[in-house]
This record gives C-alpha cells, sequence and structure tokens, in this order.
C-alpha cells in the first residue's frame, strides 16, 4: 500500500531527496535537515486524509468532533511511524547518516519522533515535485490500513479514563512537563495525575496526543 508513495520518493530529484533523509545533528545548516519539509508535509497530509474522509463518512453518523478524532488516530505519530516502517525509511535513514553519527543512529531512527517527522518530509518534498492531487492520492494509498483503523476503532483514552475515574469519584487532571524541539518540530511530555499522584505519562507531537498517550497509559496500569 505504500508502493505509490515509495514511487514517487525514488523518483525524487537529488536537491529534494537529500534533505528528507538527513537529520539536523547530520548537518551545520539546520535548513538542509528534514525540519521545514516536515513542516509542510504535515499540513499536506492532514488535508489529503480530511479530504479523503469527508465525503465518505456519513453526516448523519460522523459529526465534525468525532471526524476530527478519527482524523488525528489517521495520522498521528504512531501512524506516520507505522507508515514509515513500511516504506523502509529507517533502512533510508542508515544509508544516509554520515559516518561520524554512526554511534547513535539506531537510537535515533528507531524513535518514533524522527520516523514520523521524515515521513512528513517525504510527503512535503513529494507535494514540492509533484503538486497535491498526486502527491495525496499516493498518502491516502499509504495510509490505508491506519485510517480504516481510526474508523472502525476510533479510540478517545481521555474521556474512556474519565468514564472510569468518575464511578469512583475521582478527577484526572493534565500537565504538559517537558517541552522539546524547535516550534515546528515540537515533542510534548504530558503527565496525567489523581490528586498529585501521576498514573500516567505520554509523550507526543501535539498536547492532545501526549495527553492520550497519558490516559492510556493510565488506563492500561489500572486493568
Amino acid at each position: 500500500m505504500t508502493a505509490d508513495l515509495a514511487a514517487l520518493l525514488d523518483e525524487l530529484p537529488p536537491d529534494l531527496a537529500a534533505p528528507v533523509f538527513t537529520h539536523s545533528s547530520w548537518t551545520t545548516h539546520r535548513s538542509q535537515s528534514y525540519e521545514r519539509l516536515a513542516f509542510l508535509g504535515d499540513s499536506v497530509l492532514g488535508l489529503a486524509v480530511t479530504t479523503h474522509l469527508f465525503p465518505r463518512l456519513e453526516a448523519e453518523r460522523f459529526g465534525p468532533g468525532r471526524l476530527t478524532k478519527i482524523r488525528a488516530q489517521a495520522v498521528s505519530g504512531r501512524s506516520c511511524r507505522e507508515v514509515a516502517e513500511r516504506l523502509g525509511v529507517p533502512d533510508r535513514l542508515r544509508s544516509a547518516a554520515p559516518a561520524a553519527a554512526a554511534p547513535g543512529v539506531e537510537a535515533l531512527i528507531s524513535t518514533e519522533r524522527v520516523l514520523a517527522s521524515v515521513i512528513e518530509a517525504v510527503i512535503g518534498a513529494c507535494y514540492l515535485q509533484y503538486g497535491y492531487d498526486r502527491t495525496a492520492e499516493a498518502v491516502v494509498a499509504a495510509f490505508v490500513p491506519e485510517i480504516e483503523s481510526a474508523i472502525e476503532h476510533s479510540v478517545d483514552y481521555k474521556s474512556a479514563l474519565q468514564e472510569r475515574l468518575a464511578r469512583r469519584g475521582e478527577l484526572v487532571t493534565y500537565a504538559v512537563v517537558e517541552e522539546q524541539g524547535p516550534p515546528h518540530d515540537r515533542t510534548f511530555t504530558v503527565r496525567a495525575a489523581i490528586q498529585g499522584e501521576q498514573i500516567g505519562v505520554g509523550v507526543g507531537r501535539s498536547k492532545k496526543d501526549a495527553e492520550q498517550k497519558a490516559a492510556q497509559i493510565a488506563l492500561e496500569s489500572q486493568r
């Protein structure tokens, strides 16, 4: 299902393909890394999936709130990582890494944040080279498993956690305890707690995503 996107990637000219697989720590000029392309690709990914979902899901059953949750799950960092792994991004990063970066390559390319950012950079580069229509078609095809899973098994861990706690008369609160990365590629760490006692910690590329992960961990720990 990633064949189309892989084909577009393989056809990219060197000036676009090179930064896609360049981590900011591998170059003296941050502008030569994947960060700017990932910023662009994030928007293209969101629009492509939204445009696919909107006419497909009937208004009577899928209001804007539910559509937002489905889209967020379909394009989440976890979803992007899964697509990245199917596309062979880890191997491509290994090949692109300079010799001096070799000792830290495995740790770097195993992180969700890096793999998700590279997939977004791939999408951004394809958009610049091929335009929106061709890129969007390939993106939707690549994300089919994630889109279908989000439609059939849309999960709102925060609501599920609060419903469980409400039966015990408890209330969960969320707080951002750490932020990393530049403004356009930020990672958030969120702490979920009950009356000051930590019950889960989540990391995500948005505060909402991090809160969902913290709630998921809290739910799983209470089973």
